[in-house]
């Protein structure tokens, strides 16, 4: 398999010249969007388009030369020696949990020097000051200001362009404003003036918002700046319909749009103090952060809350399960009575009928 036949040694030539055309040593590749999900939107799937690995987790590097390697820990390792054969990205197989093999790769192939090109916009803010840090006592540098698979993905995916809906009552059984006024007495008792939150599972529950921008998850793509008396939603123009953006304003939420969220951060005050958990926001967001602006580095305060549950909020995830195990009942009843007939049914066929028993259920969704 060479450039004529495959498309990923194609786009690894296209990433090599944009490494060229800006001074770089190499590429990082993480499998990850600025939200930090472990889901992600079409658009931020690059490591995927450019190694040809369609496994969940895994990081790819790439050097300005010859040089490419995909980390993956166990679970993936007959698939990606499969999906890379031909591709000239080796596979390094790591342990799981292992800590940044990527970093000291990177080390051993670049001189003393040379440029580490990652989008920072991708890479959590904890991760990236390890990384740099690695990579500093080696005497490579950093660079975290560029996107390069802007550069070699012509084709690549825009933003989720699915509506943003209300969760209401009975199932939203706490109501926004609730929520929002207990993140501001806990920014109170740490002494922060502003939160900034970009974890979608935070925002919707902060919000009693959810959307389809990820598949099988009920989530929509925003970051939320809260402050003592205010609180802006950065999310994609479009998405949230009048109707439900006037009854936003009127509880006090902005709506600007999703590009903005970084210049929002720029522009805080001198003297502020911004609460930000540093394994849930990126890099490229911390960077933005001026000086004069005072750093609380701390679990979102929304992480514990979720998962506190009024006796409300158990009620409907009792009826939840209930409902879904009279779906799980109808399904067994036509499952063993068509094995009874004899027929030959597949995973396919189970899955299609385990999802229609559930779709009649009053307030199905979508499946998980």
């Amino acid at each position: 398999m060479d450039t004529r036949t495959s498309p990923t040694r194609l786009r690894l030539e296209r990433v090599r010249e944009a490494l060229q055309r800006h001074g770089c040593a190499a590429l990082l590749v993480p499998s990850s969007d600025p939200h930090l999900s472990e889901y992600l939107p079409a658009r931020w799937q690059g490591r995927e388009w450019l190694s040809g690995f369609t496994g969940s987790m895994g990081t790819l590097a790439v050097t300005a030369n010859a040089a490419a390697a995909l980390f993956a820990d166990s679970r993936y390792w007959v698939q990606a020696e499969a999906e890379l054969a031909g591709s000239g990205i080796e596979l390094q197989k790591i342990g799981t949990g292992a800590q940044a093999p990527h970093a000291d790769w990177l080390v051993q192939h670049l001189p003393r020097g040379a440029t580490v090109a990652v989008d920072g916009a991708v890479l959590a803010l904890a991760a990236g000051q390890k990384l740099r840090e690695t990579l500093h006592a080696a005497g490579l540098v950093l660079r975290t200001d560029l996107d390069l698979l802007d550069d070699a993905w012509p084709e690549r995916p825009g933003l989720p362009q699915a509506a943003v809906y209300e969760h209401l009552p009975p199932h939203a059984a706490v109501p926004r404003a609730d929520k929002l006024a207990a993140l501001r007495r806990a920014m109170h008792e740490r002494g922060a003036t502003h939160h900034f939150v970009s974890t979608l599972d935070d925002l919707a529950w902060a919000t009693n918002l959810r959307g389809a921008d990820v598949a099988y998850n009920p989530v929509f793509l925003a970051h939320l700046l809260l402050g003592e008396a205010s609180a802006t939603l950065f999310v994609g123009t479009g998405k949230v319909d009048a109707a439900l953006a006037a009854r936003l304003a009127a509880e006090g939420i902005a709506l600007a749009p999703y590009a903005q969220a970084a210049d929002a951060l720029a522009a805080l005050p001198a003297g502020a103090t911004l609460w930000l958990d540093p394994k849930r926001v990126t890099l490229a967001f911390r960077e933005r952060v001026p000086e004069a602006v005072r750093l609380l580095e701390a679990i979102n305060p929304s992480t514990l809350a979720k998962s506190r549950k009024t006796d409300a909020e158990a009620a409907c995830v009792r009826e939840t399960m209930a409902l879904d195990g009279a779906a799980m009942c109808r399904f067994y009843a036509r499952f063993e009575a068509a094995l009874a007939r004899g027929a030959r049914l597949t995973e396919l066929d189970v899955d299609e009928w385990l999802t229609t028993e559930r779709a009649r259920q009053q307030g199905f969704v979508g499946p998980s």
